[in-house]
C-alpha cells in the first residue's frame, strides 16, 4: 500500500513537472532573470549606436496623444487641469509663495498610444516570461515580478524596415502580413542590417494614413509581421521590435495565425520587448533607417505597460 502511494505521488510529481515544463522555459539569462532582452545593453553596444549621430538630428518616436486618442478597448484617457485651493481668487500661500499654477490630474490606462509592452504583458497557460506563474505575480495592485520599472534605459542601435516600400503602396492595408522571406527582401533592398541588440522597428504606413482620418478604422484593424517572421525576427536576438501600428501583428492575424500570438512569442518565449504605434513615418520620409534609440520610461512600480516617447539620434 505504502510502496503503490509512494509510486502514484511520484507519478503525479513527473506528470506536473513535464506539463509545467512543457508550457514555459528558463530563460537563457537565468531562472531569476527578470529584463530579458535588456540584458544586451553594454557599455560597448551603446558607443556603438552613438556613432550614428551624422547630422546632430533628433526626432520623437512617440505620438502625441489625448481623451480622443483611439485604444484598445476598454482603453482611454481623462486628463483635468486644476488650481488646488485657488478657487474665488485665493492665492496660494504654502511656503511664502503667493502666486497662482496649474497641476493636472490625469486618469489613464499606460497602454494606449505609444506604448512598451513589459515581459508580464502576454503569457501562454498561466505563464509568462521565466517561467512566471499567473497565480504568483498578477497583483491588483502590480506585477510582483516583471514589472517595467526593472527595465534600465533601453539605448542602443535601431534598425526601420520600410515595409510599405517593399510592397510597393503608401501604406498596407489591414490584415495584410510579411514574413521571413519579406523581411529579408526589404532589408537587402534597403541596405539595412539587423543583429543581436538592435531595436527593430517596421514602417507599414498604417498610423500616418489613417490614425487621422479614420481613427475608428485605425484601431479596428492593421497589417504587421505574422507569426513566422515573429520568430525569425526572435532569432536574431534583439532587444525589442516594434512598428508604427498599434499592436505590431495584423488584425484580423494571417490565416493559422493565433491572434496577436506574436507577442507570446516576442515577451513570453524571447523576453524580447515590443514597442507599439511608434512615430516612423518623418524618419522614412528623411531617408533614415538607422539610428541611436534612447527610451527611458516612467518608473511606476509594477506595471505591466508604459506610455512612452523613445528618441532618435542620427
Amino acid at each position: 500500500m505504502k510502496t503503490a502511494l509512494l509510486t502514484g505521488l511520484a507519478c503525479a510529481i513527473s506528470f506536473a513537472t513535464s506539463g509545467w515544463a512543457a508550457d514555459c522555459n528558463t530563460s537563457k539569462w537565468g531562472a531569476d532573470d527578470e529584463i530579458g532582452s535588456a540584458n544586451l545593453i553594454s557599455p560597448e553596444n551603446t558607443l556603438k549606436a552613438a556613432q550614428l549621430i551624422k547630422q546632430g538630428k533628433s526626432m520623437p518616436l512617440g505620438i502625441v496623444i489625448d481623451s480622443n486618442t483611439p485604444a484598445f478597448p476598454p482603453r482611454s484617457l481623462s486628463l483635468q487641469v486644476v488650481q488646488p485651493s485657488q478657487q474665488g481668487g485665493q492665492k496660494l500661500n504654502a511656503f511664502g509663495y503667493p502666486g497662482n499654477y496649474n497641476d493636472d490630474l490625469l486618469q489613464t490606462w499606460v497602454g494606449i498610444g505609444s506604448q512598451i509592452d513589459g515581459l508580464g504583458h502576454l503569457g501562454e497557460k498561466g505563464f509568462y516570461y521565466n517561467c512566471s506563474d499567473e497565480k504568483e505575480i498578477s497583483a491588483i495592485t502590480g506585477l510582483t515580478k516583471l514589472g517595467v520599472h526593472n527595465v534600465p534605459p533601453l539605448v542602443g542601435r535601431a534598425v526601420i524596415l520600410d515595409m510599405a516600400k517593399h510592397f510597393g503602396k503608401p501604406a498596407l492595408a489591414a490584415g495584410e502580413h510579411f514574413g521571413e522571406a519579406d523581411i529579408k527582401a526589404a532589408a537587402e533592398a534597403q541596405g539595412v542590417t539587423m543583429g543581436e541588440g538592435d531595436i527593430i522597428l517596421f514602417h507599414t504606413g498604417w498610423t500616418d494614413a489613417m490614425l487621422k482620418d479614420d481613427p475608428k478604422a485605425w484601431v479596428s484593424g492593421e497589417p504587421g509581421i505574422n507569426n513566422e517572421g515573429s520568430r525569425y525576427i526572435a532569432s536574431l536576438n534583439p532587444m525589442a521590435v516594434g512598428a508604427d501600428t498599434w499592436g505590431v501583428e495584423p488584425v484580423p492575424a494571417a490565416e493559422g495565425d493565433g491572434v496577436f500570438y506574436g507577442h507570446v512569442i516576442f515577451l513570453k518565449e524571447n523576453g524580447i520587448y515590443l514597442l507599439e504605434t511608434m512615430n516612423t513615418g518623418p524618419l522614412v520620409a528623411e531617408g533614415v533607417n538607422e539610428f541611436m534609440f534612447v527610451l527611458g520610461q516612467a518608473r511606476i512600480r509594477g506595471t505591466v505597460q508604459m506610455i512612452i516617447n523613445p528618441v532618435a539620434l542620427y
